[in-house]
């Protein structure tokens, strides 16, 4: 049936890889697409990270309380205010370096994912030239 109908028109309709800027747009949102999906990715690393320090965190914020109450003198609270002190601090520095490790290996995924949409890009532009 489509063939009478193609047959019946005055005009032929191309088909979609006949038209090389959908085939261009198709390609554009793919890519839209696989970047969109890795900073996704990227961004989720960053939540799960953030969120696990997060709970260990709060859970050490327990123990404090719990070792303030424990405490008979005055001695022993400043002792345990000192120690928990320390230990976020480093934690907090441990932390910032695990986000800052986390923000490297995004940007380099991204600038692998560039250059290899590039380098599709530079090929598709060959071949069309070719052609």
């Amino acid at each position: 049936m489509s063939n009478r109908a193609e047959q019946s028109l005055p005009f032929a309709i191309p088909s979609i890889p006949s038209l090389p800027m959908m085939a261009d747009g198709q390609k554009l949102l793919s890519a839209t697409a696989r970047l969109q999906a890795q900073a996704f990715k990227g961004m989720m690393r960053y939540q799960i990270e953030m969120l696990s320090f997060l709970k260990y965190r709060f859970e050490q914020d327990l123990k404090l309380v719990d070792d303030l109450v424990a405490s008979d003198e005055f001695n022993d609270a400043f002792d345990v205010l000192a120690n928990f002190v320390q230990n976020a601090t480093s934690a907090y520095a441990t932390e910032a370096g695990k986000v800052a490790s986390i923000g490297s290996k995004v940007a380099s995924e991204a600038a692998k994912r560039v250059r290899k949409e590039a380098g599709r890009t530079i090929g598709d532009m060959a071949a069309g030239t070719v052609a």
